[in-house]
């Protein structure tokens, strides 16, 4: 299945589906195959453009999860899925992302933003690759969240980074949460204009991170809903035009309506 083009107007929203036992807010609920199914079926029918299907967590400290396990996680429902919907895969592995594409996933998202040559090489074979802004790994990017130019220094890896992938089409993620406190993160979601402004397609995921939760003391994932549906908001209104959510539903209402209001806004009276 192609990827979705970058979208000049109405939004993108990618759904998460982590099917792994130590995601930040998902984790362990989708490790039965058809609990995980019906999530992905009732993202679909609640207006997914894609799903984001991930066999290693990322949150901060995670243990790195071999290539075999990662790849049982992920494969059966990459293939299950792809002729349904468009799909990513989410991996950091080159040999998970590369039998993900014999199953059928047409979009590689990296967390580590191609950091491996064999990676950049890879992402020829797909339709799309996503590149995120990451320092160190999952496990130390804590340590490294000291910037001279915050914003300066995002933009211009991502860029570096980005010219390194050969997919025909290149989405930018500033990584939020990754190796950024939660003011960092804060500041990039406020400035997500320029991001924009490299001339790259932006997808932003903010979706539950604990930033929302230290910023608004809201410890827990489940009271994070509204503080993602206005990060979504504030980005989409400085430019992004894909969102990498856990909740399709309420964020695709959310984005259609502004998306909604912003045509008639331009249409002359």
């Amino acid at each position: 299945m192609a990827s979705p083009a970058p979208a000049p107007d109405r939004p993108l929203v990618v759904g998460i589906l982590n099917l792994t036992p130590d995601s930040f807010h998902d984790g362990g609920r989708h490790g039965d195959f058809e609990v995980a199914l019906r999530a992905a079926e009732q993202m679909i029918a609640d207006g997914a453009d894609w799903i984001d299907v991930g066999g290693e967590s990322t949150r901060p400290g995670a243990d790195e999860v071999d290539a075999q396990e990662e790849a049982r996680r992920v494969l059966p429902m990459v293939a299950e899925l792809a002729p349904r919907v468009t799909v990513s895969i989410d991996t950091r592995k080159p040999e998970v992302a590369r039998r993900a594409l014999r199953a059928g996933a047409s979009i590689l998202n990296d967390v580590s933003g191609l950091d491996l040559p064999e990676m950049a090489a890879l992402s020829a074979d797909f339709a799309a690759t996503v590149v995120m802004h990451m320092r160190g790994d999952p496990a130390t990017m804590r340590q490294h969240t000291a910037y001279e130019d915050l914003l300066g220094e995002v933009c211009a890896q991502l860029v570096e980074r980005a010219a390194r992938a050969r997919s025909a089409q290149v989405w930018i993620d500033p990584g939020i949460g990754f190796a950024k406190t939660a003011a960092q993160s804060a500041r990039l979601l406020a400035h997500t204009d320029r991001l924009v402004a490299t001339g790259l397609p932006v997808l932003i995921g903010a979706s539950r991170k604990s930033f929302l939760g230290q910023l608004l003391d809201l410890p827990g994932t489940e009271q994070r809903l509204v503080p993602s549906l206005a990060a979504a908001a504030l980005a989409w209104q400085r430019g992004a035009r894909a969102f990498r959510v856990h909740d399709v539903g309420p964020t695709r209402q959310l984005l259609d309506t502004l998306w909604t209001m912003d045509r008639i806004g331009r249409t002359p009276a």
